[in-house]
Order: C-alpha cells, then structure tokens, then sequence
C-alpha cells in the first residue's frame, strides 16, 4: 500500500523491466530530440504505441519500486486516471506511513527529483539507473554520466546508438531542464523553478521533509 493510493489499481509490474521496448517508453519525456525519438524508437513505433496503452490502462497501474537509504523506497507509479495519466516517483517511508511525490512526469509536470551524484548512488544496475533517470535534474554532470547511461541502454535496450541518445537525453533533463544542487546545514537542494526540494518555492517540502529526503538520496 502507498499512502495516497490506497484506493487506486495497482500493480507490481517488473515483468516489464524485461522488455527492451518499455525503456524506450519509459525514457519518452527525455527524448526531446527528433533524432533521439527516432534512435530511440527505430521501426517499432506502432509496438512502442501499443505498450504505451497498455502501460497507461486505467484498470491497472503499473508499480515498480526502488530501495534507497534509510529504510525508504522510491515507487515509480503509472498514474492512469482517465483524464490525469502521469508517472508519479514517490519517496516512501514506511516507518512513518509517508509518501513524499518528487516528481511528477506529466503535462503539469514537477521535477526534478535528484541530481546526478543522488542517481549515482542509488542506482546499484543498469535498470534502476534507467528507471529513475527521468527525476534528474543537474546542471554539473560528470563526463563519464554519458557514458554510464549508455551502458545501461546497451544492455537493455535495442537502440543502435546508444552513446547518441545517452548525450543528447543528458543535454535535456526532462521538462524541467538543468537545476544546480548545493547542501545547506547538511541537506541537499536545488534551484529547481518547479522542484519540491527547492526550499523557495511555493509548494517546497518542509524543512522536515526536505532533509528526510536528502538523507535517504545521500545516505544518511
């Protein structure tokens, strides 16, 4: 059970981790690029469309979920109402019965969730690396980010140039673009104009928050 969705459909769904195709659907909003979308997706655009409904059917949210630190987890969560689909990632903290959205993939979108260094940490394998990479947002990414990601696509996608779509996927960053982290009394935030861990904006985490969010991204 997620707080906040006791009522809705969902539905572990790792089987789709297995599935080459998913990747490239589930990466979607980081192909800003004409080119990327069509190194991305290839010949099967008509199969991509098809998983995609499938992904977003009402009856069944697909869930896939992550260990982080602290005993908390993030929930990557296909939010499939009718006329509000998005993909939500959640911080959850089951000790406290708590459910933090760090990013919302969506036409009003939220974001980002992590910076580089965050994702690099918690990211133990190609798949989770993949699976939470649409949450970044960093503006000091390392030379070698580039390279990591495209490993990761190499090993679980069918994309021909992976080292193409890993730079170009990277230069964008989802919706939001860039943001530039830094710590303050030991806890992590962003610059971010539409992200929850920017303490100035208007729909911030408390500082409660804030800091429970940088220590289970930053171990501790």
């Amino acid at each position: 059970m997620i707080p906040g969705y006791e009522s809705d459909p969902l539905a572990q769904a790792d089987e789709y981790l297995e599935q080459p195709l998913f990747w490239s659907c589930h990466l979607s909003s980081l192909l800003h690029d004409e080119k990327a979308q069509e190194l991305a997706f290839g010949p099967d655009w008509d199969a991509a469309q098809e998983l995609i409904d499938e992904l977003m059917s009402t009856s069944r949210w697909p869930v896939f979920t992550v260990p982080v630190g602290n005993g908390c987890v993030i929930h990557v969560v296909y939010r499939n109402f009718k006329d509000d689909m998005g993909i939500d990632y959640l911080l959850h903290d089951p000790a406290s019965h708590e459910a933090l959205r760090l990013v919302s993939d969506e036409g009003c979108f939220r974001g980002p969730g992590l910076s580089w260094r965050e994702l690099d940490a918690v990211a133990a394998d190609s798949r989770t690396l993949l699976l939470l990479l649409p949450m970044l947002g960093d503006a000091d990414v390392p030379p070698d980010a580039t390279t990591r990601v495209a490993e990761a696509l190499a090993e679980l996608t069918w994309i021909e140039e992976p080292e193409t779509v890993a730079e170009l996927m990277l230069a964008g960053q989802g919706q939001w673009g860039p943001a530039t982290w830094r710590e303050r009394d030991g806890v992590w935030i962003c610059d971010g104009a539409y992200s929850d861990r920017c303490p100035h904006n208007q729909s911030s985490f408390d500082p409660e928050q804030l800091a429970k969010v940088s220590a289970a991204l930053n171990g501790g």
